[in-house]
């Protein structure tokens, strides 16, 4: 099978950016994603390749004031799941309490919550440290019968484990459509219910809630434009849980955070990256 594989340049080079091209991008039958420091790297079956899908896809692209370059080179034959484990698409393990990996892994080591997600986009590394910072938090919460909403839920690997431990009803939100398919496919494979996927932003939020705990895994420029939506989503005595950032940016947050009737609880740090806890009174 032979595959293309594409650069794609973005300016601003965010990690929201690079998540709706990559679901922009799934729209044109590109697979495989795998986030670098300028953009991303995707590819797609040269038989499936289509210029005009392709230049109509980025014309249309949702994200005002977004600059996108590309170039594509023929990838060398390859056995691609091999390429994925080996390079793109690492198992996230925390301890013995938590293991997230892909269907073609093998030798996973047994832990107490075991994720399965399609490998159809990769984790930067960014994605893998806030992602595992809130896994962290989850883990170490009482989950069982609250209300939660994954916002900005990507795969919705978040509002799995939460599932997994007991959270009822989940929500989970994504702006993207590819991300709204992939989550429910994930949530197919990993055999969980009650959890209700559907595609929005922060206005989506008027008609649902309220929420005990909502996670926010997003940017902060997002965070801080949304955090009202959150605060007012929130049940009284409800946490918000919030990553995609660096530590530099806490004092923003917390700020943020405090002007919308918030408390803050705890930060968590990783290699640069933040969680910020905080919590309604």
């Amino acid at each position: 099978m032979k595959y293309l594989e594409f650069t794609f340049r973005t300016v601003p080079c965010t990690e929201i950016v690079n998540d709706v091209l990559s679901g922009v991008l799934g729209e044109a039958g590109f697979e495989s994603f795998v986030e670098q420091t300028d953009g991303i790297t995707a590819y797609i079956q040269k038989d499936l390749y289509s210029e005009t899908v392709l230049k109509e896809a980025l014309a249309d692209f949702p994200l005002p004031d977004t600059q996108i370059a590309y170039s594509y080179v023929e990838a060398e034959d390859k056995d691609w799941n091999e390429e994925w484990e080996k390079n793109f698409f690492q198992p996230i393990i925390i301890g013995d309490r938590c293991v997230i990996h892909s269907t073609f892994h093998h030798d996973i080591p047994q832990a107490d919550y075991d994720i399965v997600i399609n490998p159809q986009m990769a984790f930067g590394t960014g994605h893998h440290e806030t992602t595992s910072l809130i896994i962290g938090e989850l883990l170490d919460s009482d989950l069982q019968g609250k209300s939660l909403l994954d916002m900005g839920c990507g795969t919705s690997i978040l509002a799995i484990l939460a599932r997994m431990r007991g959270a009822s009803p989940c929500t989970a939100i994504d702006i993207d459509e590819w991300c709204v398919r992939n989550s429910l496919e994930n949530i197919e494979l990993n055999g969980v219910d009650n959890i209700a996927v559907s595609q929005g932003d922060a206005s989506s939020l008027e008609s649902k809630g309220p929420f005990d705990m909502v996670i926010a895994n997003i940017n902060r420029n997002i965070l801080t434009m949304d955090m009202p939506a959150y605060a007012e989503a929130l049940d009284t005595g409800g946490d918000l849980l919030m990553s995609g950032f660096l530590e530099e940016d806490v004092p923003v947050i917390e700020a943020r955070a405090r002007a919308c009737g918030l408390e803050p609880v705890e930060v968590r740090r990783r290699d640069g990256w933040a969680m910020v806890h905080v919590k309604r009174a």
